[in-house]
């Protein structure tokens, strides 16, 4: 299974280790990715040698040469969706290969919906184009022989990838089809991901209810039904997050930074935490962002409210409001008037628990992750 990514489908995930770079485009190898050649070069060797009568080494050699061919094929169809995202203006962060398949992580979301309906559907149209030519391969070659085996199964995995993922739901590059059709036809992008979501849930159960019931009447192998369910149990969780991140999005023109942003109480380096709270408290300040000042009452250090919570009560008036604190110079800035999107993507490209809010070279506030998740999502927990 192949699928992409753009900034706007999910939250964004750890690429796994960086082995080059295609055409400019980081190159991602997660570690999963071992597993996967490991078991086919093991399960495919042995198919192979049996059908062509070869050592168990040339076996194996064939297996671990299908892996890098199938590879190949899945990087090929991820470039379709990056050369295509940059034909139209769109960064591409990078590529990454995994377990079951591969994903394009682009810089934003495509600014139209015929866009997103193009860049969506590159990527299975190379892998009908791949199909079709190791189809045209696999017959011009003998029978029997191992080109000709390699050949029919590259014919195989491609056009079974490019049928796959052009289903109608998310996170599959149909469910992004699927979106912009709607997107399209609504005029809203959060509409089209929550619908195309859905659709991809209800794929997932209806994967995981047929592989179960092929496994039940014997068609389908132990290993077939734990890989089929892994692969529906992948989309049902894509999905989800798709159908929450389109409601979390929705709330994004919500985020006012002069309104969201605490105020700051700034106490004297070197103040005894127990003695900072009660100022704190005394003015009727203790929701506001604790932050700490030299002796020209220049703004130095900020609070982390983790490191103050984990000071057992009875040791706060013998620690220094100090080493709870983190340099100001290490706390990213969010100017006052940011939009909620500019908001979110600096949050993801500079994780933390704290922002500080500014109007030109001042701090108006501070922007605490806790309040920004309490808005977008008031009933859980933003992950981001």
């Amino acid at each position: 299974m192949a699928d992409n990514a753009s900034s706007g489908d999910r939250p964004e995930r750890r690429p796994g280790l960086v082995v080059g770079r295609v055409w400019g485009v980081p190159l991602y190898l997660n570690p999963s990715v071992l597993l996967l050649a490991a078991l086919i070069t093991l399960l495919y060797g042995n198919f192979v040698r049996h059908q062509l009568d070869l050592a168990p080494i040339g076996g194996y050699l064939v297996g671990f040469g299908f892996v890098v061919c199938l590879l190949l094929s899945v990087l090929l169809h991820e470039l379709g969706h990056a050369i295509t995202a940059r034909r139209f203006g769109i960064g591409v962060k990078g590529i990454t290969l995994e377990l079951l398949g591969g994903y394009t992580e682009m810089e934003r979301d495509a600014p139209s919906p015929r866009v997103d309906l193009l860049v969506s559907l590159a990527g299975p149209a190379v892998s009908l184009v791949l199909g079709f030519a190791a189809a045209g391969v696999t017959i011009a070659l003998p029978d029997r022989t191992i080109y000709n085996e390699l050949s029919f199964q590259l014919a195989f995995s491609n056009l079974v990838v490019a049928a796959f993922n052009v289903l109608p739901g998310l996170p599959l590059d149909g469910g992004r089809a699927l979106r912009a059709v709607v997107w399209g036809i609504t005029r809203d992008r959060h509409v089209g991901t929550e619908v195309a979501g859905w659709v991809g849930r209800g794929l997932a159960a209806a994967v995981a209810i047929t592989v179960a019931t092929l496994a039940y009447v014997g068609i389908l192998s132990i290993f077939g039904l734990v890989f089929m369910l892994l692969i529906a149990l992948t989309l049902w969780q894509g999905a989800g997050q798709s159908i929450r991140f389109a409601r979390i999005s929705r709330r994004f023109p919500l985020i006012d930074l002069a309104r969201l942003a605490r105020p700051v109480f700034t106490v004297r380096s070197g103040t005894p935490l127990a003695e900072a709270q009660r100022l704190a408290f005394a003015a009727g300040r203790q929701d506001a962002a604790l932050a700490t000042v030299d002796s020209a009452g220049k703004l130095v250090g900020l609070v982390e409210g983790a490191a103050l919570e984990a000071v057992p009560l009875e040791r706060r008036p013998w620690v220094s409001v100090d080493s709870v604190a983190r340099g100001i110079d290490g706390v990213p800035t969010i100017p006052v008037g940011t939009s909620g999107d500019q908001v979110i993507n600096t949050v993801q490209r500079n994780p933390g628990s704290q922002y500080l809010v500014t109007s030109g070279e001042d701090v108006v506030g501070v922007l605490r992750l806790a309040d920004l998740a309490q808005l977008l999502e008031p009933s859980g927990k933003m992950r981001t």
